[in-house]
């Protein structure tokens, strides 16, 4: 006998963001921090961003590196933000010429000074003095870096202004569950808004067989980036080789799921950020593979866009001898499927299953069989 059931997932509708104009128009750069690869005389990396494109005269408003190879500035956000747009102003006294060819990127890496991180444009020129505006369509991301790639270059900034809006933490909304608790080291703490200060606002296992901690986001995301934060008083080492997992799979506690990322090491209380490139999953998980193993965490934060919905339609092939028209089957099926981490469906019949009687002949002997056939 075959049956084919039909399986409606239907996660949630997709939900727009809006975005008010006031928080937008903020000059995100303002209350940053930053940092240039040198520095000449006193053109120190903080004066591109006083505020005041009015500033912008020599020795007063203005940053710059000395001539060099490959010279950058980058700006610290001190949080993700969806860039929507840059603006830079040039030197009005002279030399305009060198700002040619100068990268905007924006992203969360700090790798090669962030000049890894994807290009928001490409600057060919700003006449003297003039203010010009760039583009990025909310890239998201905690670094804004200008640079310019080749030998003997000189980079000049007298202002910039960074214009967006802050990305949501999702993980907040989220619900945290780990594999095992120490003492009262609860796995929510790791998702209470960055309290990494020890006994209030980690998260622990105890030493154990190949520990893990799972965030449910409630719905599915494209993950765009997960930022973990470490213990800062001991053991920074325990956190060495932990797998980020993304997925909607609770299949072996969620520790199937695809990696996003493996964790070399966090320095104690730092923070790093690991780029998931957009994959799909409601459960976000940290494991560490071994054994004797303790996962710490004082801090997840996942970023990325949705909900999304999640429409799928599958059919099931089975065969059995029992009336698939009672509803105690249908109910045994859907736990099943949760079980497997199939959650949030509707189990319904593309046909009302119909009985018949087949008669199978086992061993020169006849019985008849009541059966459920579509």
């Amino acid at each position: 006998m075959t049956t084919f059931v039909k399986l409606n997932f239907n996660t949630v509708i997709i939900q727009d963001t809006v975005i008010k104009a006031l928080s937008i128009n903020r000059n995100r750069a303002v209350g940053g921090a930053t940092i240039q690869s040198s520095t000449s005389a006193d053109w120190f990396a903080e004066k591109a961003i006083d505020g005041n494109r009015g500033l912008q005269q020599l020795y007063t408003g203005c940053s710059s590196t000395l001539n060099e190879t490959n010279p950058w500035w980058r700006l610290d956000l001190r949080d993700v933000y969806r860039v929507s747009e840059v603006v830079i102003t040039n030197r009005k006294d002279c030399c305009a010429e060198r700002i040619n060819g100068a990268e905007i990127r924006i992203g969360n890496s700090l790798e090669n000074n962030g000049t890894n991180n994807p290009t928001c444009a490409v600057i060919p020129d700003i006449p003297a003095g003039e203010s010009n505006n760039y583009s990025c369509y909310r890239l998201e991301g905690r670094y804004v870096i200008i640079h310019i790639p080749g030998d003997w270059k000189i980079l000049t900034l007298c202002e910039v202004e960074v214009f967006g809006y802050l990305a949501e933490n999702l993980a907040v909304a989220g619900t945290a569950i780990q594999s095992s608790t120490s003492a009262d080291w609860f796995a929510e703490k790791a998702i209470d808004r960055g309290l990494q200060q020890l006994y209030t606002g980690c998260s622990s296992t105890l030493n154990e067989t190949n520990p893990w901690w799972r965030l449910d986001l409630h719905h599915i995301y494209r993950v765009s980036k997960v930022v973990v934060t470490n213990r800062k008083d001991c053991c920074a080492e325990q956190i060495n080789g932990t797998e980020i997992r993304i997925g909607n799979s609770l299949e072996n506690n969620g520790t199937n799921n695809s990696i996003c990322a493996v964790i070399p090491a966090i320095p104690a209380g730092e923070s790093y950020s690991y780029s998931c490139d957009g994959m799909e999953g409601r459960y976000v998980n940290l494991i560490i593979p071994g054994d004797m193993k303790t996962l710490t965490l004082c801090e997840v934060k996942v970023y990325g866009e949705g909900p999304f919905l999640k429409r799928s339609f599958i059919k099931l092939m089975f065969h059995s001898s029992k009336d698939l028209t009672d509803s105690t089957m249908r109910e045994n099926l859907g736990s099943a499927l949760a079980d497997r981490g199939f959650t949030d469906l509707t189990l319904s019949w593309s046909q009302t299953p119909k009985q018949e009687v087949m008669q199978n002949v086992k061993a020169g002997k006849s019985e008849c069989v009541l059966t459920s056939i579509q």
